[in-house]
């Protein structure tokens, strides 16, 4: 989404609440979740989940492996879902041709440097340059290169 006038255009960003992501953490939560009991009702020797008997699991070393995968999957949807209530990524570009500034600013992580603002004069971009990248989607994405006078490109 974008906003244009004659003199300023906002290009707004969106960070990493995209549906995707959502879905991604939520069938990797239900993922490991399943793992996890599987391994635990391996250990307990009841059945925690009726879609598999606890005696057809050895703890050792199925059951041990089955949490650590449990545990690993569950440290990485926290992380998922953490970047997705942070809405890291989020942001805008401002180019305002009148006061010949360009303005870009994204949310980080929580923490010290959690906004990212970066202003830059438009005198100072040496080059613009598009790069198209291909995902396993076989989707297009178009990616915006500034290349700053004594800072090398960014995206």
């Amino acid at each position: 989404m974008s906003w244009r006038s004659e003199r300023i255009w906002i290009e707004l960003i969106t960070g990493s609440r995209k549906t995707s992501n959502f879905c991604w953490a939520f069938i990797l939560f239900l993922g490991s979740l399943g793992f996890l009991l599987v391994g635990t009702s391996s250990y307990l020797g009841r059945n925690l989940i009726s879609l598999f008997p606890s005696q057809q699991i050895i703890f050792f070393p199925q059951g041990i492996v089955m949490s650590f995968y449990g545990i690993a999957g569950l440290f990485i949807s926290s992380y998922l879902w953490c970047t997705i209530f942070w809405n890291v990524g989020s942001g805008y570009d401002r180019f305002d041709r009148k006061e010949g500034i360009v303005c870009v600013f994204r949310w980080g992580f929580p923490g010290k440097n959690r906004r990212i603002f970066l202003r830059l004069l438009m005198k100072d971009i040496q080059s613009i340059r598009i790069a198209v990248k291909e995902d396993i989607y076989a989707r297009r994405i178009l990616v915006l290169y500034m290349e700053i006078r004594g800072q090398g490109p960014f995206p």
